[in-house]
């Protein structure tokens, strides 16, 4: 069972986090005291860390610094600090992901999730290879047969999503809201442009029937 570390200093989203969290089927420790972090985190060993920026004492982004000299855990933050510079600060410093509240509870769980995921590959690099299709991250490009196309960041998220939903039908609503809370801004219509562009690039790598469209549904790979 994977276990989440919570670093936040309100009690009420506190536990509203561990008892979401619970639920979903993970094991929860909680932070209470903002003083000894560090070696919370080094004595629990949690597989991932929910991690507020404005906290007592040192703030979320010391406090990612400090955990990130010893410990490569995945890190959210999860903060109600909105503006892009405390995204880009967050993510400059080793936060693998930014989420800013009031959350959206289905987007905070598939974020864990896909952290989860990556964690346990050991790098954050590439997914693994799914029907002869690699996807790389670093890249940003899709491989098969020796050949290889480059993708847009939107591509490369939404490509990113198929993938870590392999062989399940992704809603396109899923798709929308993950990458609006990506910062990426689409609706309906860029989704099918967006789409679209992938598959062209799909067909001149020969795999045109990697996605398949589910009507009315969404779509799989």
């Amino acid at each position: 069972m994977d276990k989440i570390l919570i670093i936040e200093d309100e009690e009420l989203i506190r536990e509203e986090l561990k008892t979401l969290l619970s639920n979903a089927g993970y094991l929860v420790e909680a932070a209470e005291e903002f003083g000894n972090v560090a070696e919370l985190v080094g004595a629990l060993a949690p597989d991932l860390i929910l991690l507020d920026v404005n906290l007592p004492g040192r703030d979320g982004y010391h406090l990612c610094a400090d955990i990130r000299s010893f410990s490569d855990t995945p890190i959210l933050f999860l903060t109600g600090r909105d503006t892009s510079m405390d995204e880009l600060y967050a993510l400059t410093i080793g936060g693998d992901d930014y989420i800013t509240k009031p959350y959206n509870v289905p987007i905070l769980l598939a974020r864990i999730k896909l952290l989860l995921k990556r964690g346990k590959r050991g790098e954050q690099a590439e997914l693994p290879e799914y029907k002869g299709m690699r996807l790389s991250l670093a890249a940003g490009t899709l491989s098969f047969g020796g050949r290889e196309a480059e993708l847009t960041k939107t591509e490369l998220k939404l490509m990113y999503y198929l993938f870590t939903h392999a062989g399940e039908i992704v809603p396109r609503l899923d798709l929308v809201e993950f990458l609006w809370d990506s910062q990426i801004h689409i609706d309906d219509n860029t989704l099918s442009v967006n789409m679209m562009r992938i598959r062209e690039k799909l067909c001149a790598l020969g795999a045109g029937n990697l996605i398949q469209t589910k009507r009315g549904m969404g779509y799989k790979i």
